[in-house]
């Protein structure tokens, strides 16, 4: 595994192919109150980019438009929580998108343990740590222990989504999938827009 700290923005140039891995770290749960202080990227070859971000500072139009581009879909685990915070920060909506979780709640019904660690253990047999989770990500010098811990977070989602697809193709669920992803971006915005917590679907 090799971790490329990049501060500010992605290096002109750089290229993820068709599929990018895309998780963030922030300063608490949510995107209104606790700012954005990193985003890591892999395409799926073992490799991590890492995007720190100072306080205020989120002119970023690389990854802008690697958010934005249409020919390349965003892989995350939870997305809901990071296209909101993204799009709050650096003011581009991620599309087209793919959530692990939902994936996961959708074909695996028999559990009701859905986190990046839970998929990684039972999926592909890979065990990460998480002791990092709650860590201060707004220092200005990342610790180690730290960006191994954010790289870890997209270096295994391409191979979840392998075995999820099947498992959403042998269920019968994979348009319901696309349907939920497509969405997404709606979600996030709702999140932002004070409905975080309401079920506009109820009665």
């Amino acid at each position: 595994m090799t971790i490329h700290l990049h501060h500010g923005d992605l290096p002109a140039g750089l290229s993820f192919g068709s599929i990018v891995a895309i998780d963030t770290e922030t300063m608490g749960l949510n995107p209104l109150r606790d700012r954005l202080c990193l985003a890591q990227l892999s395409s799926g070859d073992g490799d991590s980019h890492l995007v720190q971000f100072a306080q205020g500072a989120y002119d970023a139009p690389n990854l802008r438009a690697l958010l934005t581009d249409p020919k390349v879909l965003k892989l995350f685990h939870f997305g809901r929580f990071d296209i909101a915070v993204m799009a709050h920060y650096l003011g581009a909506v991620a599309s087209p998108v793919y959530c692990t979780k939902i994936a996961s709640k959708l074909v695996r019904t028999f559990t009701d343990r859905h986190g990046l660690k839970d998929l990684c253990r039972d999926l592909i047999g890979v065990e990460i740590s998480k002791q990092q989770q709650s860590s201060d990500w707004g220092a200005a010098v990342l610790t180690e222990e730290q960006k191994k811990y954010a790289a870890s977070d997209v270096l295994h989602l391409h191979q979840l989504k392998i075995r999820l697809d099947e498992m959403l193709v042998r269920e019968n669920r994979a348009q319901l999938a696309a349907a939920c992803f497509s969405f997404l971006p709606t979600r996030a915005f709702l999140d932002l827009s004070g409905f975080e917590s309401v079920d506009i679907f109820a009665h």
